[in-house]
């Protein structure tokens, strides 16, 4: 009989990862990291367990036991520097005229702010849910006659698969997605008018990401995954005018893979998680820092009621703890990111904040 034990290509895997040559200029952009893999080193692939596979790994799906309903899960996150500013001059975070005189009063200082929202249902394999997000990045130079900014602001639709083969230890997943996508990412002049018409870049686009989950059935349960993301590139050609009309389309995102391993340590009703991630492959493939592209993370398990994490984000320490109930989810995270340019690291630290209410 045919004895076929995927998780011996771990090896092969992790070594073509190691020795890929890995230029890439301030922060590595991210479609989606949930707070639970900002605690955990921003590692996410290999120990998805919840909606968000739908997300970040649908192979993921195929761990699910039950089903998951999400109606709200406020999430939101912002650096040092963003909650320090505020409390001299308060501000919306989304706004760009508010940003411009908030950064005109704070030359030369980096402000980051996320929120996300993202109700969804899903079951074992198959899952549908709706992802509105906003960030924005901005620093005003120090003569004040530029504001460097990074704007997205995207409503996005996801529908989701998974095939489970050998009883599970082999699970294949896709996610479909269908992205309204409003940017800017370029330095605005802070006299000139900063209407959203004006200023952005807004599309349609459509794209997949394919994932695979590879679990030996041995104790720890050693876990290879790998996720290729925007299967194809993905542009935002695909329609305009949604909710924003403008003359420009935004940037399109390259295919890419990312790829982990993780362990999952079991004793009574304590589990643990541990996980190392290699994202963006082929854009580490032309870059020097190899950090900026390693993950690493834990996570204890107290009985489903009390999570605690920590990790490596590039080489930034990140920590997380989560009160859990039947229904409901509170969750704390702090990381550091790296919004330097390539071979000079700047840390930027953040800190989130999420609320769930599922059933």
């Amino acid at each position: 009989m045919f004895d076929f034990r995927p998780w011996l290509l771990a090896p092969i895997f992790l070594v073509s990862v190691l020795f890929t040559s890995i230029s890439f200029s301030q922060e590595i952009r991210k479609n989606y990291t949930g707070i639970r893999a900002l605690g955990m080193g921003g590692a996410q692939i290999a120990v998805a367990n919840d909606e968000t596979a739908l997300i970040t790994n649908a192979a993921a799906l195929g761990k699910l036991r039950d089903a998951y309903g999400t109606i709200l899960d406020p999430e939101i996150e912002a650096n040092s520097n963003a909650t320090t500013t505020y409390n001299r001059n308060a501000y919306n975070a989304f706004s760009l005229q508010n940003v411009k005189d908030t950064t005109n009063l704070n030359r030369n200082t980096y402000l980051h702010a996320k929120a996300q929202l993202f109700p969804s249902f899903v079951v074992q394999n198959f899952g549908i849910g709706i992802l509105g997000r906003k960030v924005l990045d901005a620093q005003m130079n120090t003569a004040g006659t530029g504001l460097t900014t990074f704007y997205q602001d995207d409503l996005s639709v996801l529908l989701g698969f998974n095939l489970r083969l050998f009883d599970g230890r082999v699970k294949i997943g896709a996610t479909g997605k269908i992205i309204n996508r409003i940017e800017i990412d370029k330095v605005l002049d802070p006299n000139a008018t900063l209407d959203l018409a004006t200023v952005a870049s807004e599309g349609v686009g459509v794209g997949a990401d394919v994932g695979i989950i590879l679990a030996a059935p041995i104790a720890w349960i050693p876990t290879l995954s790998a996720v290729v993301r925007d299967v194809g590139g993905t542009s935002f050609s695909a329609g305009s005018g949604l909710r924003l009309k403008t003359a420009t389309r935004p940037n399109a995102i390259a295919q890419d893979i990312d790829v982990a391993l993780a362990v999952f340590p079991i004793s009574g009703k304590t589990r643990s998680a541990f996980t190392i991630e290699y994202q963006k492959i082929n854009a580490a493939a032309a870059a020097t820092d190899k950090l900026r592209y390693g993950h690493l993370g834990y996570e204890l398990n107290l009985s489903d009621l009390l999570f605690l994490r920590a990790g490596v984000n590039q080489r930034y320490w990140t920590a997380g703890i989560e009160l859990a109930s039947e229904k409901t989810q509170l969750q704390l995270t702090s990381y550091g990111e790296d919004i330097g340019v390539d071979g000079t690291p700047i840390e930027d630290r953040r800190y989130g904040f999420k609320f769930s209410f599922r059933f």
